[in-house]
């Protein structure tokens, strides 16, 4: 399983130049290639090298590897073009933005990130030092900060590339580690549902509610002095905002992380697999009012979902993957199935047998009940193909809905 170890590099300022530079010098270059590649039509890295390798060597001052690092980079923007031109993320074929996306070459920005491999870089981990190249000639010595459980990690496990990344004025080395899995649990005693949500980030089945009033009420906070800053537009707001546009990211991600090592911890404690919803289209599926939008729309499941799968296949804990439709309408007690069964965001009260519970739990237990019967008859676990889209809310997961969201703050 491949993981990607994060260090913070600690340049003097001649080697932060030297580096600067190195990027300046390499985007310049795919950018050129990517311009080659758009004129000619030729966007697979062996045909490409044929027309862009040796002008980027004479013109950039750029050496073997890092040239073809440059080419494979620029056939690999094309190749995820492409990729999200069928998938439909970039509009219809014939809208504006996707012949907006088509009809001009992929441009790289000055800072965007570089691939080193062993041949560019070195590491000295014990040190905490790297031997790393650039357009003026190899920068030694630079050192890193990391933590011990990364410099183990690094010393174990590095495998592959590391990408050089320059971010509000820090360095970055992103380094790929091959981390191998641990024998997956093939005879799990139960599964633990999951019922992922906006006013709760997460429930599960044994009743824990991860709760998101905090990360909720300081969204709000940064969406108004957003808001205020963008209307102001004066240099010292620019500034500001610039300077805030990644924090509300991090916060999400640091909780997002929390949560999943609780989850998968828990599961791997009692032996238990971990039963997900499939929330493919989710967004598409629902229909908002405007003002609910951007409720639904900042709440990263997604980012949530993949760090507990992550997690969960290094402890070997397995996890199933269940079909969201009803989930928050069905009795967990005697799977009686109602929209009226949702009384509010946050009250279950089943109309036929009478048994109340907090909607999330009531959820996280249906999830939990058919993951172990998905498993139980021996079923891949695969997530299902969404349901058609249908204007009305009938087949959904109740707790997206716009009554959940008019509930809602905005949250993960």
């Amino acid at each position: 399983m491949k993981l990607v170890v994060q260090v913070k590099l600690l340049p003097t300022p001649v080697q932060a130049a030297a580096l600067e530079a190195t990027l300046r010098s390499c985007n310049q270059a795919a950018t050129w290639a990517s311009g080659v590649a758009f004129e000619k039509d030729v966007k697979r890295n062996f045909a490409l090298r044929e027309h862009t390798y040796a002008e980027i060597k004479a013109r950039w001052g750029l050496g073997a590897q890092a040239a073809q690092h440059v080419i494979k980079r620029t056939c690999d923007a094309y190749a995820t073009l492409k990729a999200n031109l069928k998938a439909g993320n970039l509009g219809k074929p014939g809208s504006k933005r996707y012949r907006r996306a088509v009809g001009k070459p992929v441009v790289f920005r000055a800072d965007s990130a570089q691939p080193y491999d062993d041949r560019m870089l070195s590491w000295q981990i014990p040190e905490r030092r790297v031997s790393i190249w650039a357009v003026s000639g190899r920068v030694k010595d630079v050192t890193f900060t990391a933590s011990p459980e990364q410099l183990a990690t690094l010393a174990l496990y590095r495998k592959g590339e590391s990408d050089l990344v320059r971010r509000n004025g820090m360095w970055f080395l992103l380094a790929t580690c091959e981390i191998p899995e641990t024998e997956p649990n093939t005879d799990p005693v139960d599964f633990l549902g999951i019922d992922l949500g906006i006013v709760n980030i997460a429930t599960t089945s044994d009743g824990v509610i991860m709760a998101g009033r905090r990360i909720n009420r300081a969204r709000v906070r940064e969406r108004k002095l957003r808001a205020k800053l963008q209307r102001k537009n004066t240099p010292s707001a620019k500034r500001r905002l610039k300077m805030r546009r990644r924090k509300e990211a991090r916060r999400a991600k640091d909780i997002n992380h929390k949560i999943a090592k609780h989850v998968v911890a828990e599961a791997e404690r009692t032996g238990r697999g971990i039963a997900l919803e499939d929330l493919t289209g989710i967004r598409e599926r629902v229909r908002l009012a405007k003002p609910q939008r951007a409720t639904l729309h900042s709440w990263s499941f997604h980012q949530l979902g993949s760090f507990i799968a992550y997690k969960a296949r290094r402890a070997g804990v397995p996890v199933v993957y269940v079909d969201p439709a009803c989930t928050s309408r069905t009795c967990a007690e005697c799977g009686h199935i109602d929209r009226a069964n949702r009384v509010s965001q946050a009250l279950f009260a089943c109309r036929n047998c009478g048994f109340v519970d907090h909607a999330d739990r009531n959820g996280s237990r249906n999830i939990r009940a058919r993951a172990w019967e998905l498993w139980r008859r021996g079923a891949e676990s695969t997530a299902p193909a969404p349901p058609p889209h249908r204007r009305s809310g009938a087949g959904r997961k109740c707790s997206i809905t716009a009554s959940d969201a008019r509930c809602a703050s905005p949250s993960l």
